[in-house]
């Protein structure tokens, strides 16, 4: 019996083995024969990385309770680029109800001032600026420049920053930023109430230019933030005579609103 159930198994193996085999063949013809992704065709031009835009950098913040002044430059920041080698100064002018609506904290605030210096700051006519020049003395005293800038501590800041890119030295400098100041006649009627609906920005500037007849056309300009007047900047030579803006972007906004003192 046993002989007998041998021989029936090895009668039967071969034929199961080919069944065996036939499978396995199948399923590699299917396999080979499977729909493949269509492969895109290649080019001969190789593909360029992506260049990250620039995003400017806010250089506004300074020490003390007031750190974070809208700064309203779109150039290029040149760090520790060498002293005096610029084209022209931007002075700006911070609307100072402005800051203190969302900065009530800083002690410029509670005193109802308006139009303040932020700072006299070297520009190149493209656009771009250079900031942080030089590791030179700052004032022995910045409390005494608070008759026009609002804190010791954006004394202290503007220095740093751009005072050490004038090529002047600290006292020189601060004097520059009182005469500039000084040349400039604010006009009466901004921040009385008025514009707090609503003004279009050459409306603002047309007021400026009036205050300021000797002033040529174009060496006002604008800044704003979310609709509103943050600071009014003025275009001056390296001898802080007035000239027409180069690479300074003015507000692009229908209407501003002004916040009240």
């Amino acid at each position: 019996m046993r002989g007998a159930a041998t021989d029936i198994m090895k009668s039967y193996l071969p034929r199961g083995l080919a069944s065996i085999n036939g499978v396995l063949m199948l399923a590699m013809l299917g396999c080979n024969n499977a729909v493949q992704p269509p492969v895109a065709p290649q080019s001969n031009t190789e593909a360029r990385p992506s260049t990250p835009e620039y995003q400017p950098q806010d250089s506004s913040s300074y020490g003390g309770n007031d750190e974070h002044r809208r700064r309203p430059r779109r150039g290029r920041p040149e760090e520790q680029a060498a002293p005096g080698q610029f084209d022209f100064y931007l002075l700006n002018l911070s609307w100072s109800p402005e800051f203190c609506a969302t900065h009530g904290e800083s002690p410029e605030c509670g005193h109802n001032l308006g139009f303040v210096v932020h700072g006299l700051w070297p520009q190149d006519s493209n656009g771009d600026y250079p900031q942080h020049c030089s590791d030179a003395p700052g004032p022995t005293n910045p409390q005494a420049d608070t008759d026009i800038m609002p804190t010791p501590s954006l004394v202290e800041h503007e220095w740093q920053t751009h005072g050490t890119c004038s090529g002047l030295g600290s006292d020189n400098y601060f004097a520059a930023i009182h005469k500039a100041y000084a040349g400039v006649k604010i006009p009466a009627n901004i921040g009385a109430g008025r514009d707090t609906d609503g003004v279009a920005p050459d409306d603002l500037l047309a007021r400026f230019a009036a205050a300021n007849p000797g002033y040529p056309p174009g060496s006002f300009a604008l800044s704003c933030g979310n609709n509103r007047l943050t600071a009014v900047e003025i275009c001056l030579s390296k001898d802080l005579r007035p000239e027409a803006c180069q690479g300074v972007r003015s507000c692009r906004a229908n209407v501003v609103k002004v916040t009240p003192r």
